[in-house]
């Protein structure tokens, strides 16, 4: 989206960098409150402490930083929540106990092939706020717009359909919505050659959901990890996916 005093000569990258400076310095008080240990809501820190959660989810927590990653989103009870490719349901399961019963989650697998995993999550009496949906992750036909959107560690699977579905996700939103992508860091400039990795460069991201008519609201440094060099595939078994990982916030401009 062009800033109103850029001109047809100037280099893309320039307006690119302006509008994130501006972003994360407007964003910059709430990442410093929101991801403080002190300050993670109640509602957040006893989704995270379920005691329903999987043995396998709570070992990876320490990696994860679950409670710094949901207050960074600005998760709250009574939300409605889509969640793009939700895998196995690590962050469905306290997404679903974080806005409550009042709040409702769709989980969008998308055709992925943990999607029973999805449905079968949808179907637990103890999740009873989380419903399936189904079609084309190029539609995200959810039933009522929704106030955030979510994905995690799998936008850059999404290549070929990027735009469309970044199109669909800011149709799917309120005004003012927030679309929340976490994934691996690939090196800067990195296209087909991170595609193997599994990892993106969050410029390229950062490109493709602006030009869908987003604003980039804030970054989150929680899962970053400098000792990554971003030039390994991110599930070899030395990193152990101990990757340098970015998140970045998007808002659906409106009130």
């Amino acid at each position: 989206m062009r800033t109103p005093w850029a001109t047809p000569w100037a280099a893309p990258w320039t307006w690119l960098a302006l509008r994130k400076w501006l972003a994360l310095a407007a964003g910059a008080w709430f990442a410093a409150t929101a991801l403080a240990q002190s300050d993670i809501p109640p509602n957040i820190a006893a989704a995270v402490a379920d005691a329903s959660r999987p043995a396998l989810d709570k070992f990876r927590d320490e990696r994860r930083k679950p409670a710094q990653t949901l207050a960074f989103a600005g998760i709250k009870a009574g939300m409605k929540i889509a969640e793009l490719i939700p895998g196995n349901g690590y962050y469905t399961r306290m997404l679903a106990k974080a806005v409550g019963p009042s709040g409702k989650i769709y989980t969008f697998p998308g055709g992925e092939p943990r999607t029973p995993l999805s449905a079968a999550l949808a179907r637990d009496p103890g999740y009873n706020n989380i419903q399936l949906v189904t079609g084309s992750l190029a539609s995200l036909p959810v039933p009522e717009p929704v106030d955030l959107v979510w994905t995690s560690q799998n936008y850059h699977d999404l290549r070929a359909q990027a735009a469309a579905i970044n199109k669909a996700v800011f149709a799917a939103l309120k005004p003012g919505g927030i679309y929340l992508i976490l994934d691996h860091a690939a090196k800067p400039g990195a296209r087909a050659e991170s595609i193997p990795l599994h990892r993106i460069d969050e410029d390229l991201v950062e490109q493709e959901v602006l030009a869908a008519g987003f604003v980039l609201e804030s970054e989150g440094d929680v899962l970053r990890n400098p000792k990554d060099d971003r030039s390994r595939q991110v599930m070899e078994r030395e990193l152990n996916r101990q990757t340098d990982q970015f998140i970045l916030r998007f808002r659906k401009p409106g009130p």
